[in-house]
């Protein structure tokens, strides 16, 4: 890869990562209009760990909230031991409930292979975004039914968990996959969208962890000075643009929902899938 293309990437990552329109999706189109080769065991590493280094802009927005104890009295209404005992570190405890399902279907997904099958198929991730896309232009009247009272709760927490197994496929958006099992879970849609933001850190945290361990146990020629370099030029690409994109999202969200977001996917879908029917080369760049 080159820097032009790490950088490009890069920025289509940090755009696109809160956004419901699937950030992997795009940049695996991304990758096929670049030229970038497919396959490439760099390459899907490189794809999961710039996704860390975008993640890591929830941390920075969100500092205060991200390492919060809770000092707050413990229900009066409460009668479980252990959760009276984790009271102060609940939110951890939530994050932890949430990431569970991402964590046995990913490896489980790995491990077999078919996450490395999906991320090198354009067809997946304009089918998907298609999909996608049509869902999303109903989901705000089927789902937006959330009180501001209603809070994330352990079977909040699990729930979206399994909702966040969907984002597997590639073009299925983990942002949106999320923030709707949120909705569907009675909160709103700002609050949905914040806790898919912090479900996000342990998420990407273990997948691109998984993925520095495959490249350490594999063969060394990967970690040549050009490839470290462009690893770190990506993440902090990727940092800074999400830094940007992130509180535009959560306003617009609340606003306007995904109706917009909605008809971006299906007209991007419908566009790839024309150009694959077609024979026409996705490559911009040979």
């Amino acid at each position: 890869m080159t820097l032009l293309q790490t950088i490009i990437i890069s920025i289509v990552e940090g755009l696109t990562e809160f956004l419901p329109v699937s950030s992997t999706g795009h940049m695996i189109i991304t990758q096929n209009l670049l030229g970038v080769p497919s396959g490439d065991e760099f390459v899907h590493a490189f794809t999961f760990i710039i996704q860390f280094g975008a993640i890591l802009s929830v941390v920075c927005l969100y500092w205060k909230r991200f390492f919060q104890i809770d000092h707050s009295p413990v229900p009066a209404d409460e009668t479980c031991t252990f959760k009276k005992i984790i009271h102060p570190i609940r939110f951890y405890w939530l994050l932890f409930i949430g990431v569970l399902p991402a964590v046995i279907i990913g490896l489980a997904a790995k491990k077999s292979g078919l996450l490395d099958w999906l991320l090198d198929s354009v067809w997946v991730v304009a089918i998907m975004l298609v999909v996608g896309g049509i869902f999303m232009l109903f989901c705000d009247k089927i789902f937006n039914k959330g009180k501001e009272e209603n809070q994330v709760t352990e079977k909040r927490a699990l729930s979206i968990g399994l909702f966040q197994c969907l984002s597997v496929i590639p073009g299925t958006s983990r942002s949106m996959a999320t923030i709707v099992g949120g909705m569907a879970n009675g909160l709103t849609r700002k609050r949905a969208a914040e806790f898919s933001f912090f479900l996000a850190v342990p998420t990407m945290a273990g997948a691109t962890l998984l993925d520095l361990l495959d490249l350490l146990k594999g063969d060394s020629a990967w970690a040549s000075a050009h490839n470290l370099t462009m690893l770190a030029v990506g993440c902090v690409v990727s940092f800074i643009v999400a830094l940007l994109a992130m509180k535009w999202f959560v306003n617009f969200l609340a606003k306007y929902g995904f109706k917009w977001f909605g008809w971006y996917r299906i007209i991007v879908g419908v566009i790839i899938i024309i150009m694959l029917l077609c024979d026409i080369p996705l490559n911009m760049v040979d």
